[in-house]
Parts: C-alpha cells; sequence; structure tokens
C-alpha cells in the first residue's frame, strides 16, 4: 500500500518533517515515491509552518494513496494553505 506521511529531519530536539509518499513497508526515513511538501512544528516568526504541493496531493489520493492520521490532521487544519 501506497501512504502520505511524514519523514524526520532536523537536530535533536528541532524537528523537521518532509511529507512524503512512501510504501508502507518501508522505514520511517527510508526510501520514498515522491516529496510533497514540509512540516516545521517549529516555526517562528515569519518562518513557514508547512508547505504541501496541493495538486500532487489530490494526484496521490485520486490513485489510492492513504494519507496518514497525522498528515490528515495537518491538512484539515490547514485547509486554506493546502489549497
Amino acid at each position: 500500500m501506497v501512504v502520505i506521511r511524514l519523514s524526520r529531519g532536523g537536530a535533536k530536539a528541532r524537528p523537521f518533517y518532509n511529507i512524503v509518499v512512501a510504501d508502507k513497508r518501508n522505514r520511517r526515513d527510508g526510501r520514498f515515491i515522491e516529496r510533497l511538501g514540509f512540516y516545521n512544528p517549529l516555526a517562528r516568526g515569519g518562518e513557514e509552518p508547512l508547505r504541501i504541493a496541493a495538486d500532487r496531493l489530490n494526484h496521490w489520493i485520486s490513485v489510492g494513496a492513504q494519507p496518514s492520521e497525522t498528515v490528515e490532521r495537518l491538512i484539515k487544519q490547514n485547509a486554506a494553505k493546502v489549497a
């Protein structure tokens, strides 16, 4: 199954996540098919906390990719920014 999930990056205690399309069997930070955007939970000031390519997100969902619970929550919370 293909999933849309977060892949962790950044330093210790400074998380940064890429939103990726990956095969469910691959590790969280392992191989992925396509990078759709990023999520920065510690964004301050003028930094952008979330960016997702809406057209690619819609494409992957239309062909059967399942978003993880966290990605689904981020999309719903930031619907105006994603669209």
